[in-house]
């Protein structure tokens, strides 16, 4: 098989926390024909994977250099703090910035929030990824700071999280280069806004796509677009009330002489 015989592809890119699943089941409905393939990357490798081609598109966490990548931001995380159960925290609801002044609060080399000053104490070493930080929090070493979302994929049954009510957030966007913008990233772009298959701003609709709008109409449109199309081809001017068919040229004329009296016949 040859490259311009290979069936087209889209290749999705997806950071940690964030999950795909719901805009693929729509992909796979809508475009049955076209694989796509997930490409999972870590939040700092997202950039170079799509400048480099090896994904067409990409679920990243925002910021994201807007000289090169075109970004549509879908949603803003919670930021939590990771702590074991039998921590303070774990009894209150929320936590501030202010309640970490003494603790340890790991800030990985992978961290996505942006800090300009983090919060508490900082640890001796910083934590190689998110993952090693959350096991020096079971530990019982510190704490640690993360968009909700990461919170849940690192879950254990001996940790738990609290939402911190003046930290920054992390916000998630679709990305892709913006001089790679192909149909089907557009197909993909629609699918993440929600539009509907038969959206006026979508791709080319297909002939079942057609026929299965038109069966949504009332019959009522359909016979009155028939008799509409029927008046345009010269058909019988209609009759006006008693049943008498309208005269040409406006108004009936009485005894062939507008207004006037009938003539006398010879």
């Amino acid at each position: 098989m040859t490259g311009s015989d290979a069936t087209p592809s889209f290749r999705l890119a997806y950071v940690p926390g964030v999950t795909p699943a719901k805009w693929v089941r729509v992909w796979q409905e809508r475009l049955p024909g076209t694989p796509l393939e997930l490409v999972a990357v870590s939040a700092a490798e997202a950039p170079g994977v799509l400048r480099d081609g090896a994904a067409d598109a990409g679920l990243v966490r925002l910021p994201v250099d807007r000289a090169y990548f075109s970004a549509i931001p879908l949603y803003t995380e919670t930021t939590v703090v990771v702590v074991p159960k039998d921590h303070l925290f774990a009894a209150v609801e929320e936590v501030t910035a202010e309640d970490l002044a003494d603790e340890v609060v790991f800030h990985p080399l992978d961290d996505t929030i942006g800090w300009e000053q983090p919060p508490g104490r900082p640890a001796i070493e910083r934590p190689a990824t998110t993952a090693d930080a959350i096991e020096l929090v079971a530990a019982n070493v510190g704490v640690l700071v993360v968009p909700q979302s990461l919170a849940r994929l690192h879950h254990r049954r001996d940790l738990t999280y609290r939402p911190l009510t003046d930290a920054p957030q992390s916000g998630v966007a679709l990305s892709w280069p913006e001089e790679r913008t192909t149909d089907l990233v557009e197909d993909f772009i629609g699918i993440v806004r929600g539009r509907t298959v038969n959206s006026s701003r979508g791709r080319t609709q297909t002939p079942a796509a057609d026929k299965a709008k038109d069966k949504q109409k009332p019959k009522g449109q359909a016979q009155n677009k028939s008799k509409g199309q029927g008046k345009a081809q010269g058909g019988k001017a209609p009759a006006r009330a008693g049943g008498r068919p309208a005269a040409k040229g406006g108004a009936a004329k009485r005894g062939g002489q507008a207004g006037g009296k009938p003539r006398r016949r010879s």
